[in-house]
């Protein structure tokens, strides 16, 4: 498959980009700085070369699936919902190419009375200089639950998203997963796995699933 991934370079993105390499996709980079994408995942890398923002219909429209690492500085979070909405603009009543987005575990639910987990996110000392991340990123979903004719889908890591290899895939739908350790985490290499595993057989559509540690 044609698979294009904005952010490559990201931690997300990067174990994205290298796994779905892995398995024989033909796999672009969709970067703003091509020496670091080279640096970071090949020197005979596909690439384009284009902040996210600029990126039009015609540069999009041949892949298969699209998935969309982007990130930003917390004061500028709310830049997850409009490139969101406007990868959805171009893809409205299409069936490809498939949008995947990554999200927070903000929008996760748990505990007994099933809260959200942005509001245990607030009580983390010093949350205050980031927390705007999970809150847009909660914005973001419910504005993906309301897009019907649009082929999409998202996936939330549990509570700590952090580099490291595969350590074995945990599938949930919008609870919070917890591992055989009794932490809630996710790897970049683990998150990887469960998007390429979900690109090439898909189960998940127009909605969100998680996937943790085991």
């Amino acid at each position: 498959m044609k698979i294009g991934i904005i952010g490559a370079t990201g931690m997300a993105g990067q174990d994205i980009f290298k796994e779905a390499v892995k398995r024989g996709h033909e796999v672009t980079a969709l970067i703003r700085n091509e020496a670091k994408a080279k640096e970071l995942l090949g020197s005979n890398i596909k690439t384009l070369v284009k902040d996210a923002f600029e990126l039009t219909e015609e540069d999009l429209k041949d892949f298969d699936v699209i998935v969309n690492c982007f990130s930003t500085a917390p004061p500028k979070a709310y830049l997850h919902i409009d490139l969101t909405a406007k990868l959805i603009s171009f893809f409205r009543e299409r069936e490809k190419p498939r949008l995947f987005f990554i999200l927070g575990a903000g929008s996760l639910h748990t505990g007994e009375d099933k809260h959200l987990c942005v509001e245990d996110i607030k009580n983390i000392p010093d949350s205050a200089s980031w927390i705007n991340i999970p809150i847009q990123q909660l914005k973001q979903l419910r504005f993906l639950q309301e897009v019907d004719n649009v082929n999409w889908v998202g996936v939330s890591p549990s509570f700590m998203f952090v580099p490291g290899p595969d350590k074995g895939v945990q599938l949930g739908k919008d609870e919070l997963l917890y591992c055989a350790d009794g932490e809630s985490h996710t790897t970049s290499g683990t998150m990887a796995t469960a998007i390429l595993n979900e690109i090439e057989s898909p189960k998940h559509i127009q909605e969100r699933f998680t996937v943790a540690d085991t």
